[in-house]
């Protein structure tokens, strides 16, 4: 593995627990974290009062490329609610509603992070 391939992993694995973190503090409670089946994997699942909140976390150090949230497309939409449903399936947890939210991170080299939280976003 080539180190900017572990810089982006780690990059990865630090914004993610800051993004559950920062969930934390909002109140939810993690209950997986990078949960993975062979059609995908989901960042973070949460329990709030009467609800599954999926949240899908993006972590970049510059917005050459757009911002963080962006990154989150049609198409990976559709395939994180199609990976809830199958979560929901196998954890029985399929009566409750589901949210769907974007923590987009941005950790400039040098900085301290900016979190945004989009809630109810897909």
């Amino acid at each position: 593995m080539t180190t900017s391939i572990r810089a982006h992993l780690a990059l990865g694995r630090r914004g993610e627990a800051l993004a559950a973190r920062y969930l934390r503090g909002k109140g939810l409670r993690v209950v997986a974290r990078n949960w993975r089946c062979p059609d995908g994997e989901l960042d973070l699942v949460l329990r709030g009062p009467g609800l599954l909140v999926v949240c899908e976390v993006k972590t970049r150090t510059s917005t050459n490329y757009g911002t963080p949230a962006e990154a989150v497309t049609d198409d990976k939409a559709a395939r994180i609610r199609r990976l809830a449903r199958h979560w929901q399936l196998c954890t029985g947890t399929h009566h409750l509603p589901v949210r769907f939210d974007i923590v987009s991170i941005l950790w400039r080299p040098g900085q301290v992070p900016v979190v945004r939280h989009d809630p109810a976003v897909f």
